[in-house]
């Protein structure tokens, strides 16, 4: 997990979809929306078995049909991703995975691969619930400190509305439970897009503007961006 020392430049940067990723250090095209079904190119895919084998590709096909079926609840939505993601990804540390100590993978990077850290898992729920409609208001990720483990953690929150007690998706906990029931996570702050805000208790917090904070979602978002996430 990383550490506070990084920052990021939290500027609104416009995601438009899936034209352009980085995968395993090579800029591939192929992740678009065909009408309004989401659809991997099969250049994207045979990279991915290429490199990764076959599950890899397995994987993305998997996320490829569950993104497509976009229709259901939020909560539908979020049971469906959340198990998909803590079902088929393994956790690794960055520095074993990358040879870094601070890594955030695409969703593309981390499926390839099958394993992540819990930045992987929190950024790839974030972006699939985005694209299956859920809006990016009600979508922000989360540091924390699990209390447990005495460690730096990150997860996903879903609010229902701007006032209401987001909902954790969590790479430790496979429930989906309500933020009052994790009280071994001490929140610090939550991102998404649209800005950063500094925990307060247990709601939204308070808006942080655009100032820099986290360097890494930064260079994702870079590396998401171009001319698609």
């Amino acid at each position: 997990m990383a550490s506070l020392e990084s920052t990021v430049n939290s500027n609104k940067i416009k995601i438009i979809l899936f034209g352009v990723v980085v995968f395993a250090g090579l800029v591939v095209t192929g992740l678009v929306f065909t009408g309004e079904k989401f659809h991997i190119d099969q250049k994207v895919l045979q990279k991915a078995q290429e490199k990764y084998g076959q599950e890899a590709r397995m994987r993305l096909v998997s996320w490829e049909d569950i993104l497509k079926n976009e229709g259901g609840t939020d909560r539908e939505k979020l049971e469906k991703i959340n198990s998909f993601f803590n079902k088929k990804i393994v956790f690794v540390h960055d520095t074993d995975l990358y040879g870094t100590k601070d890594y955030w993978a695409t969703p593309v990077e981390f499926l390839s691969r099958g394993a992540g850290d819990c930045e992987d898992y929190a950024i790839a729920k974030y972006f699939s619930l985005k694209l299956m409609g859920v809006p990016e208001e009600k979508l922000r990720i989360a540091y924390v400190k699990a209390l447990q483990y005495n460690i730096f953690h990150m997860v996903m929150l879903y609010y229902s509305n701007p006032g209401a007690e987001p909902l954790i998706l969590d790479s430790l906990v496979d429930s989906i439970n309500p933020a009052s029931q994790r009280r071994d996570l001490l929140p610090i702050f939550t991102f998404n897009g649209a800005g950063l805000w500094l925990a307060h208790d247990r709601g939204q917090g308070k808006l942080a503007g655009k100032s820099s904070r986290l360097a890494a979602w930064n260079d994702l978002l870079q590396r998401m961006a171009g001319t698609g996430i």
